[in-house]
């Protein structure tokens, strides 16, 4: 946090150097956007074809094959979930810090989760968010952020003076993947990453400007669904702070389970392909690459 009482004297031209206008940092005028039309369109009609529960306090994986949808849903109360994606073959991964650089801190309808390097192509499409209503509140928080990691073991064991919690969002997980893939806990942990904060209401304070959280607005039947833009494996944790209202890595809140549900639309949606891995050549300016 930035120091309340800095060490160094404010130059005179203080003033005028924060008076500077912000510049974002990746304008997306040009990143084609998907056709929100076209894609619900395919709704009507669809099959489902899974349907995962996944219990407090727990994780559990779940496929979805390219074209088609899933919904996650609050069913009981309000709950929060951490999600990761990866494609089916495990070689990519959602990547949080990317899709916040181009989406900002707190997704909805329209906006696209990005892949890892190098490949940097949408692994799906948020198609429906029925929490869109909220916007961002006094407190500057709102929802579905890709600000925050996930709560882990690690932490907090730093922070509770060395506690031992294994229902953290990133040791369920990790438990999660190692079961579905049959694979070491070890060998798991390395794949489990950065998350989409499902549902969790969060923000930064605006005087110290720390990550917050506070009770999520969801309530049951509310859900948030996505178009597979590629084979995917996923994995959603029903957080153990419940709601996230008072605090989390904690067999203390109240929690809730939530449903992971898989749609096959009767066809895909008109103009729809599955993405595409990134067109950059991967010289990094040596040999025959542009500028090289």
């Amino acid at each position: 946090m930035k120091p309340n009482h800095p060490l160094h004297p404010a130059p005179a031209d203080a003033a005028a150097r924060r008076a500077l206008a912000p510049v974002i940092c990746y304008p997306v005028g040009g990143l084609p956007r998907p056709d929100l039309t076209a894609l619900r369109a395919a709704r009507p009609g669809w099959t489902l074809t899974d349907s995962v529960r996944v219990p407090p306090r727990e994780a559990r994986c779940f496929t979805v094959p390219a074209g088609h949808f899933f919904r996650i849903t609050s069913i009981e109360g309000p709950q929060v979930g951490d999600l990761n994606l990866w494609s089916a073959d495990l070689s990519e991964r959602f990547y949080s810090g990317k899709t916040r650089a181009l989406h900002g801190t707190h997704l909805s309808s329209g906006d696209r989760l990005w892949s890892s390097f190098p490949t940097l192509r949408p692994l799906a499409t948020i198609t429906d968010d029925s929490l869109d209503w909220y916007g961002f509140d006094e407190f500057g928080g709102s929802v579905h952020d890709v600000i925050g990691t996930r709560c882990d073991p690690y932490t907090h064991n730093l922070l509770s003076d060395g506690g031992q919690y294994h229902h953290c969002c990133h040791s369920n997980l990790t438990r999660a993947l190692a079961l579905a893939r049959n694979m070491p806990l070890d060998q798991a942990e390395a794949h489990v990453h950065d998350v989409l904060n499902v549902f969790m209401c969060t923000g930064f304070t605006r005087d110290t400007g720390q990550y917050f959280m506070k009770a999520s607005p969801v309530r049951p039947g509310d859900y948030l669904e996505f178009l597979a833009d590629t084979d995917l494996l996923g994995a959603l944790s029903a957080c153990p702070g419940g709601d996230c209202g008072c605090e989390h890595s904690s067999d203390a809140a109240p929690c809730h389970p939530l449903l992971v549900e898989v749609f096959r639309p009767l066809a895909p949606p008109a103009g729809w392909q599955a993405s595409r891995p990134n067109g950059y050549n991967r010289s990094h300016g040596k040999g025959g690459g542009a500028g090289g």
